[in-house]
């Protein structure tokens, strides 16, 4: 089941914001000229009390304000009128609009379907008192909320450039919800989190994961670890449910991160993500989109999981006329087939360096949860 509105485009903070609704529209356009395109569940907005599941009265009041033009005075220290986050109009209702459709996700979980996957939100940054980096209200936090009030043990899976911070910290204290997100390391990158050491605290203790990896990580050490932690901490869980933030920012286009990761190395991490979901929680999943600030690059990817979600075979070359329509919208070339080219970066020279690392970070992490994963 796929879940998509046009209502999505509607997040929108405005031209030359990054987290752009354009990104959308050119993922549904090449999916349609691919030929490809299944009509798809169209959600209903979240409601305010469902939003409220996880985020403070005083957050969503002022988000309802501001999307109304109202002056509220205090709305930096809501992480709302901010370079990453500016107000919009109508700001609550496309916020609502993207939470809905990750919500109607999980209901659908709940009503017997496996597989979901929702073409927009993984809004992972919002906190329950702050938006922040893109993110208003935390469509994932909801769904899994919704999951966990109806007695399901929820693994929240994070492959987005960008630590997942707002998930983490709404679930810190639940047993019933593992969260485990690998990024670039917050030494170097926003928010400046997920460091090995988060753990949880009281119920939650030990089932908080974070693998912050060192900048210009590549293909074969981002899957080394991937897949050795991954499985080990599925196992020792034993979640009922997989939800996914599938953020394309990693990729080597990126403009802001460090990652190098390939549409191969994406193309591994889907189809592990669909295999883990069948071995560790009956089938069961949920994916999202997330960050993903190259057109070129994060589309590629999105087309990627559209195709291995639904089991078709992969295109090696993209409709030309769909791509030379975007090149002339957009004024730059773009990447003619679906995977990138081979050796599309020049050689990482700190490369065993990096390797070393990433393995020290994965071995301090194993050792400071150890057995209480499975308490």
């Amino acid at each position: 089941m796929v879940i998509y509105r046009e209502a999505y485009r509607l997040y929108d903070f405005g031209p030359g914001h990054p987290f752009s609704p354009v990104r959308l529209e050119m993922l549904t356009s090449l999916l349609q000229a691919l030929g490809v395109w299944r009509e798809p569940l169209s959600p209903p907005e979240a409601t305010r009390e469902e939003v409220l599941s996880v985020h403070s009265e005083r957050l969503v009041g002022r988000v309802e304000a501001a999307s109304r033009g109202e002056r509220v005075p205090d709305l930096e220290h809501y992480g709302l009128a901010t370079g990453d986050t500016p107000v919009f109009p109508g700001m609550d209702r496309a916020a609502r609009a993207l939470v809905g459709g990750t919500l109607e996700g999980a209901r659908r979980l709940l009503a017997g379907e496996k597989r979901v996957l929702q073409l927009g939100g993984g809004l992972h940054h919002a906190q329950y008192d702050r938006a922040s980096g893109f993110c208003v209200y935390n469509d994932l936090s909801v769904a899994i909320r919704h999951l966990t009030r109806a007695g399901l043990r929820v693994a929240y899976l994070d492959i987005d450039v960008h630590h997942g911070d707002g998930v983490q910290w709404i679930h810190y204290e639940e047993g019933g919800v593992l969260t485990l997100s690998l990024h670039e390391s917050g030494r170097y990158l926003f928010p400046g989190t997920g460091h090995v050491y988060e753990v949880g605290k009281g119920e939650g203790v030990g089932r908080k994961l974070n693998l912050p990896l060192e900048p210009f990580t590549e293909d074969e050490s981002y899957l080394e670890v991937f897949e050795a932690l991954v499985p080990w901490a599925l196992s020792a869980f034993r979640p009922d449910v997989l939800v996914v933030q599938a953020g394309a920012d990693a990729h080597y286009l990126d403009p802001l991160a460090d990652l190098l990761l390939t549409t191969r190395a994406y193309e591994r991490l889907f189809r592990l993500l669909l295999e883990y979901a069948e071995a560790f929680a009956g089938g069961r999943v949920l994916l999202t989109l997330g960050g993903g600030y190259s057109l070129d690059g994060a589309v590629r990817v999105w087309a990627l999981l559209y195709h291995l979600f639904h089991g078709l075979p992969l295109p090696e070359h993209l409709p030309e006329g769909w791509r030379l329509a975007w090149e002339a919208r957009l004024g730059r070339p773009l990447t003619p087939t679906l995977h990138d080219p081979e050796a599309p970066y020049p050689e990482v020279p700190r490369r065993p360096e990096i390797v070393k690392r990433n393995r020290l970070t994965l071995q301090r992490l194993t050792e400071l949860v150890g057995s209480r994963l499975l308490d």
